[in-house]
């Protein structure tokens, strides 16, 4: 009985931690959208000249891959843009990885 309450209570708490990374994650990577360059990207992607960055995502359109590759890269108009992600404080309180900052920021967008 007791190896039964503690089986459960493990698979519980690694529940409860697996939820509580998802929510860092989405809050970094909503502080990356909301902070980079300043005034946040969404400065020149929430206005209609641009791409709808999340629209783009939800639909499938931009993958992961294409969208760390322009983030890393720039691409067009836009710049290369992780020295401006990794400035933002929660990546650094969270000693985040430009990987792990990526998959943050798209995870945001995802939701």
């Amino acid at each position: 009985m007791k190896k039964l309450l503690l089986a459960v209570s493990t698979v519980a708490l690694l529940g409860l931690s697996a939820q509580a990374s998802a929510d860092k994650e989405l809050k970094v990577g909503k502080k990356i959208y909301d902070r980079a360059f300043g005034r946040g990207c969404g400065a020149c992607h929430d206005i209609s000249s641009n791409p709808q960055l999340t629209a783009l995502i939800k639909a499938g359109e931009l993958s992961e891959e294409s969208f760390a590759k322009t983030l890393k890269e720039g691409k067009n108009g836009m710049p290369k843009a992780m020295a401006a992600i990794m400035a933002v404080g929660p990546v650094k309180k969270a000693g985040y990885s430009e990987d792990e900052a990526i998959a943050a920021v798209y995870k945001y967008l995802s939701k």
